[in-house]
């Protein structure tokens, strides 16, 4: 499957300031297969050194973190010769050999014509500081797949290529945006995760079955990410982390508004009020990756962080498959967009999936009564971008932003189908084009 991370990595491994490089993003988003992919298809020999299959490798780093030795063992251990100059060498669930992140420093300093990465889960969450090699190395986060790489997997290479051509101001036509609708109602069902779209393009001639698939795959990885809370956290840990993490769904149903409510601390873990106390849990959690933290401005200036407080934010799910794992919700309510009172959410998550995949600066307004679901940092400005899941687009929010702040443009998203824009400072765009708002 195709993965835009592919086009980073091309460009690292030309860049003559190159440092050793590490791969960030939650547990099966890709990265290993990614980087594989990368190494065969750039280099005249990849070396994948997994320290979770084979604990041998994890012992050459016991001794000295000399480059040279260190190289050297490796390729005893494997069995075959590193090329410094020509292979690729990938430390794969780093994780589980702090030594060798480490390592990554002298590398870097001593070595760096090697081409060197290294991937792992946890990472943001195992590690102390002391153990990562600050400023020595540089850094890529992957997320599931977004909606263009859904396309780019499925079975019409040329509706992929179709919406890669699309923009703000090249919308597709009313016959085309129906197909595009029912691939993005799919790929809310389906999610990103990789394992789990592979199955469902496998399958989905047979809709049902795909189905059925797709949920028993999404239930057993967040029965996997669970179960990476047990085994680093201790019991206690985990089940605050499980609760916070099944809860974020549960809190939807508390807004009837349409969008995503501010987080409830209160409601969220039982026995545990406030944010003090949970915020270790809320960190855990964003470190490995599993929710988005958006926060809520009261300002339209930037920067964000002078008009945020750290206990007032939303939280979102990081795959909105998983979010309907969590939740429960029928893959045919999904498929037929039937939310409850999910509505409005999920298409919010989507938004902040696939901003957030871009690594887009963004976070939500509120004055007063007004709120306007996502502000983006773009151009030295903030660009408000409203959020809605149906065909009505009207909003005094947006209006009110629009009226105080003065932003050179703004964007809908909605469900309405597309049509000539008849403005050039605000554009409807469909829900599945939050990613072309600049292209």
């Amino acid at each position: 499957m195709q993965r835009s991370i592919q086009a980073a990595l091309e460009q690292w491994r030309v860049s003559p300031q190159r440092k050793p490089l590490v791969v960030l993003g939650a547990r099966q988003v890709g990265k290993t297969y990614a980087l594989d992919h990368f190494g065969k298809g750039s280099f005249s020999a990849s070396h994948i050194i997994n320290f979770e299959q084979n604990p041998l490798f994890g012992d050459v780093f016991k001794g000295s973190l000399e480059p040279s030795r260190i190289l050297q063992e490796l390729a005893l251990v494997q069995g075959r010769p590193i090329d410094a100059f020509g292979d690729l060498v990938f430390f794969d669930e780093i994780q589980e050999c702090p030594r060798a992140l480490t390592s990554l420093k002298y590398f870097a300093e001593q070595m760096p014509a090697l081409a060197i990465c290294a991937a792992g889960s946890l990472l943001g969450v195992h590690l102390s500081d002391v153990s990562y090699p600050v400023g020595k190395v540089e850094e890529l986060k992957m997320m599931p797949m977004t909606f263009e790489e859904f396309l780019l997997a499925g079975p019409d290479p040329a509706l992929a290529a179709y919406f890669q051509s699309l923009s703000a101001t090249n919308l597709p036509s009313e016959a085309v945006h129906g197909v595009l609708w029912r691939e993005f109602t799919m790929y809310l069902a389906v999610g990103g995760m990789p394992e789990v779209v592979a199955a469902f393009q496998s399958l989905r001639s047979d809709l049902w079955s795909a189905c059925e698939e797709v949920r028993k795959i999404q239930e057993r990885l967040t029965t996997n990410h669970l179960a990476d809370m047990a085994k680093h956290c201790g019991k206690q840990n985990a089940m605050h982390l499980e609760r916070l993490w099944q809860n974020i769904p549960a809190q939807l149903s508390r807004d009837q508004s349409g969008s995503a409510p501010k987080f409830a601390f209160k409601e969220a873990i039982p026995g545990l009020r406030g944010y003090e106390r949970m915020a270790g849990v809320i960190d855990w959690l964003q470190a490995a990756g599993l929710i988005l933290r958006h926060p809520i401005v009261n300002s339209g200036h930037l920067p964000f962080a002078a008009h945020s407080k750290e206990n007032f934010f939303k939280l979102f799910v990081f795959d909105t498959g998983l979010l309907g794992a969590l939740s429960r919700l029928p893959m045919a309510n999904i498929l037929r967009q039937d939310y409850g009172s999910y509505k409005g959410y999920y298409a919010e998550n989507f938004v902040a999936q696939e901003f957030h995949a871009l690594g887009w600066h963004t976070a939500c307004w509120r004055e007063g009564q007004a709120e306007v679901e996502f502000l983006c940092e773009h151009g030295g400005r903030a660009i408000p971008v409203e959020v809605k899941s149906g065909q009505a687009t009207q909003s005094k929010s947006l209006a009110a932003f629009q009226a105080k702040y003065q932003p050179p443009v703004s964007f809908i998203l909605s469900g309405k189908t597309p049509r000539a824009q008849v403005s050039t400072t605000k554009h409807h765009l469909p829900l599945y084009m939050a990613s072309k708002l600049w292209s």
